[in-house]
């Protein structure tokens, strides 16, 4: 049967990848339809939304979400660039992948960080005998990824019952005599159920998939209470999982060793921030955002993506250079998702091929600066990486 998959393209570059995902899931024998749905930068310009209800509905539908990119710009920047008709009417810019993560609650971020063999962008570092060595790094981040500090609860200049509440707390002192224009306050908010299906989640994981450590890494000597929550959740699922071991890390401390023993790591349970830089730091291991992939799943709904952004002074070179493996690596989880794992071996193998033979290799995979002259330089082309992994199917 037929599945039907909503393709969101987005931005930039995420309108060069998601199509060849779609060839190379063709490529592997995956039959659907895909229903193309708006989102993005050009719909926040033109209507004030970057998340139109049609998309939201579309999801509501069909349940399965492939997602490019899309362009993100800080609140001043955005509202320059909406239409002149829509100014000044109350349109405040969001980030449409925040806005479904939290509409349909895709609380569980997956993003695993694993080596291609003969990827000349993997870790490498100076061995006891003086010479090197290149360990094997697969870490799988879960990102707790609708609460913390993206909740979006912050304010500029907070309304006088929210100060008010604010000061009650003996920290609030300090900032007794600032004017609230001068103030902006983000909040942190970590609630104990979502704790609970995250850290679970991770667990449930490192067994399936026979990691021997599920790490949480967060910052409880400073944020007591809400990475303090996160961590003693941890303890306690852990108990269900004597098998696993739980392995504790504050955030600066992991990013430091993460460029020491990165093999040691399996499986690593954080907070929505911390988790979005602790995966960053680990797809920097394997190969960078060319090769980082993310699934994004709530109870019905899931939106697979690859994390790097839309890249728009890549988005209008002719031929693009950009590497797909990202986006291809995503659509392999969603096959996943939906009990397609054949045929998500299947590609993954094709890829791990066309790394190792090493004959082709995208600008980012020769080390080359990001110009039209990567191609001239011997640079793969976008299309002709997805062609490649295409041949070995």
């Amino acid at each position: 049967m037929s599945r039907k998959i909503v393709a969101m393209p987005g931005d930039g570059i995420g309108k060069i990848v998601l199509p060849e995902a779609i060839r190379v899931l063709e490529a592997a024998g995956f039959n659907a339809e895909y229903i193309h749905a708006d989102i993005g930068w050009e719909f926040w310009c033109k209507q004030g939304n970057a998340l139109p209800e049609r998309t939201v509905e579309l999801l509501e539908e069909h349940k399965i979400g492939l997602f490019g990119a899309i362009t993100s710009k800080p609140k001043d920047a955005a509202a320059e660039e909406l239409d002149p008709a829509l100014k000044d009417k109350g349109y405040v810019y969001f980030s449409p992948i925040v806005g479904l993560r939290q509409h349909f609650n895709l609380d569980i971020c997956i993003r695993p960080c694993q080596s291609f063999k003969g990827n000349p962008l993997n870790f490498i570092r100076r061995s006891a005998d003086g010479g090197y060595e290149e360990p094997l790094v697969n870490a799988v981040v879960f990102r707790q990824n609708t609460e913390g500090l993206y909740a979006g609860v912050e304010w500029t200049n907070p309304p006088k019952e929210v100060r008010a509440a604010l000061e009650t707390h003996p920290k609030m002192k300090k900032f007794a005599n600032i004017p609230s224009e001068d103030l902006a306050i983000s909040t942190r908010i970590v609630s104990r159920p979502a704790c609970r299906r995250i850290i679970r989640s991770a667990f449930e994981y490192a067994k399936k998939f026979g990691y021997k450590s599920v790490t949480v890494c967060e910052k409880p000597n400073v944020l007591r209470e809400t990475s303090g929550m996160m961590l003693n959740e941890a303890r306690n699922i852990s108990k269900d999982f004597p098998d696993i071991e739980l392995w504790e890390t504050n955030i600066d401390a992991q990013m430091m060793w993460l460029t020491k023993n990165p093999e040691t790591y399996g499986v690593i349970v954080s907070e929505n921030m911390f988790g979005d830089i602790v995966s960053d730091g680990f797809a920097g291991l394997v190969g960078g955002l060319g090769f980082a992939c993310s699934a994004n799943i709530g109870d019905e709904v899931a939106v697979f993506e690859p994390t790097h952004g839309s890249a728009p002074k890549y988005a209008e070179l002719n031929p693009s250079i950009v590497n797909p493996i990202a986006m291809i690596l995503s659509a392999c989880m969603m096959l996943d998702h939906i009990g397609e794992e054949e045929k998500a071996a299947k590609i993954r193998k094709a890829i791990a091929a066309v790394v190792e033979e090493g004959k082709v290799k995208t600008y980012d995979m020769m080390k080359l600066r990001g110009s039209a002259e990567a191609i001239k330089q011997g640079a793969a082309t976008t299309q002709q990486m997805t062609d490649a992994i295409i041949s070995n199917l």
